[in-house]
């Protein structure tokens, strides 16, 4: 019988990946709540709270859809070799990337 290999779970997202995507979705809820604000000041609060709920709702689940989907590509699964499993741990050391901020 063949033996399982085993393998490592390596993250590789970072700040800047999701940095686009954090400023849109903020841009988008000031655009709702200035537009809310124009509808409460005109004498219609109902529609403004009903427009900023509806806004918000409805982007959310964008974001979120978006967020997994760009951290789901930043994982990777890399096989162990032996040397890795008995103590020796130097490739899986080399292999990995430190944390760099990014501006």
């Amino acid at each position: 019988m063949e033996k399982l290999k085993k393998y490592r779970l390596n993250c590789t997202l970072t700040y800047g990946d999701i940095y686009g995507q954090i400023m849109i979705w903020l841009i988008v809820i000031f655009i709702a709540l200035a537009s809310s604000l124009a509808l409460w000041s005109s004498s219609q609060q109902i529609f403004a709270l009903t427009m900023l709920g509806l806004i918000v709702v409805l982007s959310l689940p964008f974001l979120l859809f978006a967020f997994v989907t760009t951290l789901l590509n930043h994982i990777e699964f890399i096989p162990t070799d032996i040397k890795s499993e008995t103590g020796t741990d130097q490739e899986i050391k080399a292999s990995e990337q430190p944390a760099q901020a990014t501006s």
